[in-house]
């Protein structure tokens, strides 16, 4: 069972819209059981979209498409649906109402360009759109179905959803693949580090396929089995992830889409612990990513920016001589400010960070890159150096996840070292 997804739109060729629709929807037809074997992004003409349906049709069961179901005169999409199905279009009623309702509710008066939304192929079950105006079309005909629907994100992700997703699987009912999949979260360890540590990848993942997609954040380890059925998928893919746990446990923080904020924030929230940052060189980043979570304020104090000396040794009380001394991004100034912040605000734990994260700002023996984080508690403080070598922005978020991993194994008592 084969998709083609088709992405209609010039914002998307020109690099003006992100395609987020399109991982959105591989994702879902590949929980499905269903293989996207090609995504296609074509501009707003009708030859162009009728060419990408023929060739959709010829190699593929499920055709998804999105874009160009608008209002206005750049939205050509069922236009080219009627001329590659070779029918005229029909009013519908039910879609009829729910603009005309859609509408009563912001207190405005239909006007005709809307109400001509209401009109579909004769050939398609309409879509009903409740997040907007412009409905989707569901066309089976010759064993290929064709699930058309806006490009807007809400109202796409909504049909897919309740619409075609159901429709999608009690079509196909049989025929879908049971494929199991699970993604591991890892961090502070290099793609090729883990890979290493992980092969023969073929011997210890039997009848498993392992895919190492790295980002700033670290590398996520995806792990996809199909079976007869999907228990034995499922089994396969467990006993994947202990093979992974016992290679490389120290350095999975997650699964799925998990944030390691939220990761973190649930750590210190079962161990009754509380937080307080003092951040130099990433000016709140580290701060934010904890409060992203809500409930934050049941672990984190407080996040102070001491981004300059003397914010150092004004707020959180660092020895001025220190500082003069070993320079502000230094393995004991991180650690002086660890214990400030933890000593000003009276929490569990204490975490600072100290950095050069340029372009400019480096010395031959501190070059861009260069960050020290530290975390103190009552009983200890403990520091790490990282050199990372990237732009300023990428730094900072490499950073700020290096910062949060080092609060996750502090807590955990898990060793600081690589």
């Amino acid at each position: 069972m084969k998709a083609y997804i088709i992405s209609i739109g010039d914002e998307l060729l020109i690099g003006q819209t992100i395609n987020s629709n399109a991982s959105f929807i591989g994702a879902k037809l590949s929980e499905a059981g269903i293989e996207v074997s090609k995504i296609i992004t074509t501009a707003d003409t009708k030859e162009d979209i009728l060419s990408d349906f023929n060739e959709a049709r010829k190699r593929a069961d499920v055709i998804i498409v999105t874009g160009g179901l608008g209002p206005t005169h750049d939205d050509i999409t069922r236009e080219a649906i009627c001329a590659f199905f070779e029918t005229g279009l029909r009013r519908d009623e039910d879609v009829l109402n729910d603009i005309k309702e859609r509408f009563a509710r912001f207190g405005r008066e239909v006007s005709p360009t809307n109400e001509d939304q209401c009109r579909v192929p004769e050939c398609c079950i309409a879509i009903r759109n409740f997040n907007g105006t412009a409905p989707g079309f569901w066309i089976d005909r010759h064993d290929k179905v064709f699930a058309v629907m806006p490009g807007v994100p809400g109202e796409m992700k909504a049909m897919m959803n309740n619409f075609v997703l159901p429709n999608l699987t009690a079509r196909f009912n049989g025929k879908l693949k049971h494929i199991a999949r699970l993604s591991v979260l890892t961090t502070g360890i290099a793609e090729s580090t883990l890979y290493d540590k992980l092969s023969p990848i073929d011997e210890v993942f039997r009848g498993v396929k392992v895919a190492f997609l790295p980002n700033l954040q670290g590398v996520k380890i995806r792990l996809t089995a199909e079976a007869e059925t999907m228990e034995q998928a499922n089994e396969l893919v467990s006993a994947a992830n202990q093979q992974l746990r016992l290679r490389a446990g120290r350095y999975i923080y997650g699964k799925g889409e998990e944030q390691l904020g939220l990761v973190v924030g649930n750590l210190l929230k079962e161990r009754q612990l509380t937080l307080s940052i003092a951040e130099s060189c990433t000016g709140g980043c580290i701060s934010n990513l904890i409060t992203d979570i809500s409930g934050s304020s049941e672990y984190f104090e407080r996040g102070v920016i001491a981004y300059s000396n003397a914010a150092k040794v004004e707020i959180l009380q660092v020895d001025e001589d220190l500082i003069q001394e070993k320079g502000s991004v230094s393995d004991e100034v991180a650690i002086e400010m660890a214990k400030g912040i933890r000593a000003i605000s009276g929490t569990d734990l204490g975490l600072s960070i100290t950095g050069i994260l340029g372009p400019k700002g480096a010395t031959p023996t501190k070059p861009v890159g260069l960050v020290y984080i530290a975390v103190a508690s009552h009983e200890k403080a403990l520091s790490k150096k990282f050199n990372f070598g990237g732009t300023r922005i990428e730094n900072k978020i490499r950073a700020s996840q290096a910062a949060l991993e080092m609060v996750r194994r502090f807590v955990l008592g898990i060793s600081l070292d690589s």
